[in-house]
C-alpha cells in the first residue's frame, strides 16, 4: 500500500468514525495539510464513498462561512463491511422461510443474548456508574468493527451517547429492523438502564446514536430546589441515584 492510499484510508475511517468533520479538523488528527486532505476527500466524494454534511453544525457557532463537514454514504460504510452481509441475508431469510416470523424473532434475539453474554463480563469489570459501563460498551464494540465512540450529549450534557460508526450489517437491517431493535434492547440490559436510539445507518443516519442518560448534576438539583415552591419540592427532586430518560 503506498501513502496516498494509506492516507486515503485513514481519512475514511476517520470521517465514519468522528464525522461530520471538516477538513481543517482532519488535517489537525492526521497532521497534514489541509490542501493535502481536500485532496484527498475530493477523491471520496467523486468515489461517492462521503458526502457533504447538511444537518446542524456541531459545536459552537463561529463568525464568517461555515466549514464544510462530510460524513460517510452507505457506500463508504460497506468499505469497512466484512463481507458476510449477503450471507448473512440468505441465512435470514431461510430461517424466516423455514421456521416463520416467530422463528426469525427466536433467532434475532438468541443473537441479542449472545452479544450480551460476550459484553457482559468486561462491562460489569468497568464500574457501576453508566459512564463507566458505556465507555466499556464503545470499547467492546470498536474491537468487533462497529468504529464507535462515546460523546456527550442533550442539554447541560445530562446524558452520553454511544455512536457507531459502522455497522457491518446495516444493509441487512434495512430488511430486518428487528436486529436494531434487539441490539438496543441488549444495550439497556447491559448498561443497565432506559435507553433510546435515535438514529440507525440501516434507516438512513450516518452513525448510529444510542442515548443513555446520566443523572441529574448537583447544581442543577440544588437550582431547582431553591427555584421550586414548597409545595412542589418534593415532586422536582429525584431521588439519589435517579436517570432520566432521556434528553
Amino acid at each position: 500500500m503506498n501513502s496516498d492510499q494509506g492516507t486515503y484510508e485513514q481519512i475514511l475511517r476517520l470521517i465514519v468514525e468522528r464525522g461530520p468533520i471538516t477538513a481543517g479538523d482532519l488535517a489537525k488528527i492526521l497532521v497534514l495539510t489541509p490542501a493535502a486532505v481536500r485532496r484527498h476527500i475530493g477523491v471520496l466524494v467523486k468515489d461517492d464513498y462521503i458526502e457533504e454534511y447538511d444537518g446542524p453544525a456541531k459545536g459552537p457557532a463561529r463568525r464568517g462561512r461555515p466549514s464544510r463537514q462530510y460524513v460517510a454514504t452507505a457506500e463508504g460504510q460497506s468499505q469497512l463491511g466484512q463481507g458476510y452481509s449477503d450471507l448473512a441475508s440468505h441465512a435470514l431469510g431461510f430461517v424466516r422461510d423455514s421456521m416463520g416470523e416467530e422463528g426469525l424473532e427466536r433467532f434475532i434475539h438468541a443473537r441479542a443474548r449472545a452479544l450480551e453474554q460476550r459484553y457482559g463480563p468486561m462491562i460489569d469489570a468497568a464500574g457501576t456508574t453508566s459512564a463507566e459501563r458505556a465507555a466499556a460498551l464503545t470499547d467492546a464494540l470498536s474491537k468487533d468493527g462497529y468504529v464507535a465512540t462515546l460523546r456527550r450529549g442533550g442539554p447541560n450534557a445530562l446524558s452520553i451517547q454511544i455512536c457507531q460508526g459502522h455497522c457491518p450489517v446495516h444493509e441487512i437491517a434495512e430488511e430486518y429492523p428487528l436486529l436494531c431493535e434487539a441490539e438496543t434492547e441488549a444495550f439497556a440490559r447491559l448498561l443497565g438502564v432506559p435507553i433510546q436510539r435515535l438514529s440507525t445507518i440501516a434507516s438512513g443516519g450516518h452513525v448510529c446514536t444510542t442515548n443513555i442518560p446520566l443523572g441529574i448534576p448537583r447544581n442543577l438539583r440544588d437550582r431547582s430546589r431553591k427555584t421550586a415552591r414548597p409545595s412542589e419540592r418534593a415532586s422536582t427532586t429525584p431521588p439519589s441515584g435517579g436517570v432520566l430518560e432521556g434528553n
